[in-house]
């Protein structure tokens, strides 16, 4: 009977702990948020967005070809140009990605399809990292929000 007093106050405890436990924000969705200076913490970004828009003032949307940031991580820099059409997100071509070794090339063979097919569906870079891919897919999502940001202003 003492037994399991002690083990359902040792659960009640465990749970109540747990429950108050709150999670820090993860470096994507603070990737994906734009800050007060225009970059995201931990990363430095190339001057300015190179653009080579072709407006469309009948649309009323933005068209043309954009390119990002370069975004230098720890294994090395990324960056995306991206083809708007009409304002809508239409093409994500990747310029660079970490290349130095197999284990970066296996990893981005694997990250950078989902990265795309998330950003075209998304319409944005509100997209989810890829797990194993954590520091390509924070870059690609700076570049990616770097070159949409070009593509509105």
């Amino acid at each position: 009977m003492r037994r399991a007093l002690i083990t359902t106050g040792s659960t009640v405890a465990g749970v109540a702990l747990l429950l108050s436990f709150k999670p820090h924000q993860s470096a994507a969705v603070k990737a994906a948020a734009p800050s007060a200076a225009g970059t995201s913490t931990g990363a430095a970004a190339a001057p300015g967005p190179s653009a080579s828009p072709s407006s469309s003032a009948a649309s009323g949307g933005s068209s043309g070809t954009y390119k990002g940031d370069v975004i230098d991580t720890r294994w090395g820099p990324v960056q995306v140009e991206i083809t708007m059409a009409k304002g809508r997100l239409t093409a994500v071509k990747v310029l660079q990605v970490p290349s130095e070794n197999p284990r970066d090339q296996e990893i981005n063979q694997f990250a950078v399809p989902q990265l795309t097919q998330e950003a075209l569906a998304a319409g944005s870079a509100r997209i989810d990292s890829v797990s194993g891919a954590t520091y390509t897919s924070e870059g690609y999502i700076q570049s990616l929000q770097s070159a949409l940001d070009a593509a509105h202003a």
